[in-house]
């Protein structure tokens, strides 16, 4: 959404996948999310956050609690999330400087941004994607939504955060349904001329 709003050339449609317009929208619909955590698991992240031990075995084991309801419901987890996950605990740098160390502790340079505001000024075919019990709840999705005019939302009813894998067949379907859409409306692409 940022690189839409700077109007690229050539821009010709927008797929947007489970993703927030707000960091601070996101940080309320997660403790929303947590409050329906077991008493036990809630506490455990909130003593681990205030005291700064975040990457002690038992706030993660935490975390995972919260992640097996909003970014991955199948069980177990599909070879690549587990990979990736393992990828990030090897170099979490980057993830831990944008956004914090967890989905639902957003405590590093992410954590103001929002783009609400200039969602109006996203122009063409847009796509929202999300799970009924995604962390990037309906609410955060519906703000996009609302915000970006005739802009399409296909909420995926068995989904978390991750349809493409939770619901993979109609994931793929909404997608190229989509992209044909947007191929009939777009004029062909002629190549450059050659010097």
């Amino acid at each position: 959404m940022e690189y839409a709003l700077t109007q690229p050339r050539g821009l010709a449609s927008l797929i947007v996948a489970n993703s927030p317009a707000s960091m601070p929208q996101w940080v309320a619909e997660a403790k929303r999310l947590r409050a329906a955590l077991p008493a036990e698991v809630e506490l455990k992240l909130q003593r681990h956050e205030a005291e700064g031990t975040t990457s002690d075995a038992a706030y993660q084991e935490a975390v995972m609690v919260y992640y097996r309801r909003h970014l991955c419901r199948l069980e177990p987890w599909p070879e690549c999330v587990r990979r990736s996950f393992e990828k990030m605990s090897l170099n979490p740098e980057v993830y831990n400087t944008m956004n914090g160390p967890s989905e639902f502790h957003c405590i590093g340079s992410l954590k103001d941004w929002s783009i609400v505001e200039r969602l109006g000024e996203i122009r063409g075919p847009v796509l929202l994607l999300s799970g009924r019990h995604d962390e990037a709840t309906p609410a955060i999705v519906r703000t996009i939504h609302e915000g970006i005019p005739g802009s399409d939302w296909v909420l995926f009813e068995e989904s978390s955060h991750m349809p493409h894998l939770e619901e993979p067949e109609r994931f793929m379907n909404v997608l190229n349904g989509f992209l044909r859409r947007v191929e009939q409306r777009c004029p062909p692409i002629t190549p450059a001329a050659t010097l």
